[in-house]
């Protein structure tokens, strides 16, 4: 079980349904598992934040796409894997996030609600509701917990920057356009060709001339 190994003690006697979300209340992981809503929250550092609504069509396409793109080099190797949102992912007592895609290649983290540490690459895409947590809280956040490499994608410009974690600190390795290849940095021989993640949606743009 889980906080046989790390501590936590996830057999909370609390009963809370959902978390007040107007309140200064600091929650904990008992607290997080407790609430059965229906809805989805991320906790960052006690501090309790609602999942915006469903992302739009642009967001869902490029995170199929790169996690298809990532998961076909990941499959023949069989010693890490690709997950998507939304995936628990518990990186202290008081803080869980769910980030669009995570790489993971310690199985000794997955666990039956989530993965329990940092994951080896983290995936926000940017959304009008995330882009500043995304830029900013959980950017120090993952850094904190040792992820080793960080990408944000930017949908509306096309572009994904990415950190890479070094001395403790993420560094700037590149910023790459639709017209780029990006290499996997965790991984030797990963590149990702960013036209097919960044393709043209001919189904929307089909819609649009209706």
């Amino acid at each position: 079980m889980i906080h046989h190994r790390i501590g936590w003690n996830f057999t909370s006697n609390k009963r809370m349904n959902s978390p007040q979300l107007a309140s200064t209340q600091r929650y904990t992981v008992d607290d997080y598992i407790a609430w059965n809503d229906g809805q989805r929250y991320e906790l960052l550092h006690g501090g309790v934040h609602a999942m915006s609504p469903a992302p739009s069509w642009q967001h869902q396409l490029i995170s199929s796409n790169l996690e298809f793109e990532i998961k076909f080099h990941l499959r023949p190797r069989k010693t890490c894997q690709i997950v998507y949102a939304p995936i628990d992912v518990y990186l202290s007592q008081d803080t869980v996030v769910q980030p669009d895609i995570i790489v993971v290649c310690d199985s000794k983290k997955i666990e039956k609600k989530g993965y329990v540490g940092a994951p080896d690459l983290v995936v926000e895409i940017l959304s009008p509701s995330t882009a500043k947590a995304d830029w900013k809280d959980k950017y120090f956040l993952y850094e904190k917990s040792g992820v080793r490499e960080y990408w944000i994608v930017n949908p509306d410009d096309a572009l994904v920057h990415v950190f890479l974690l070094t001395d403790g600190k993420f560094c700037l390795s590149g910023t790459y356009s639709a017209e780029d290849a990006v290499k996997i940095s965790i991984f030797e021989d990963i590149i990702i060709d960013l036209k097919n993640v960044f393709e043209k949606d001919s189904l929307s743009t089909q819609e649009s001339k209706l």
